[in-house]
């Protein structure tokens, strides 16, 4: 029940152009079988407080939801361009430090298979 669960959520949803924060959130199943998945959030409508807003509504959304935990493991910003179909990841939370950008952008690759995705740690 609770892979099912998991797997229902998206991995990835992120705004279709600009640049913007971004988390990379932990979804723990609250059942016995340890199963977790991650998953990649970043909008533009969260600039004042950035990663704490966006971790704020997606963890409480998924929690609401029921059978699951949320950690955060870090944020970002997002620079994306659909236009010409690239996307960079980059920089830190100032409030939960920086994600692994290498999973965050392989998780971005596999929804944006066609697009260019980089990653750096440069940068805030």
């Amino acid at each position: 029940m609770a892979s099912e669960r998991l797997a229902k959520i998206p991995e990835v949803d992120i705004d279709p152009d600009g640049v913007f924060k971004y988390v990379l959130i932990r979804v723990h199943s609250k059942e016995d079988d340890d199963s977790s998945v991650d998953i990649v959030r970043g909008y533009a409508w969260a600039e004042y407080h950035g990663q704490a807003d966006i971790y704020d509504k997606v963890s409480g959304d998924l929690e609401r939801a029921g059978g699951v935990d949320c950690e955060c493991l870090g944020g970002g910003r997002i620079k994306h361009d659909s236009k010409a179909k690239k996307i960079h990841v980059y920089g830190y939370s100032m409030g939960f430090g920086r994600a692994n950008h290498s999973v965050s952008t392989e998780k971005i690759k596999a929804r944006y298979p066609d697009y260019e995705v980089t990653w750096a740690d440069e940068g805030y």
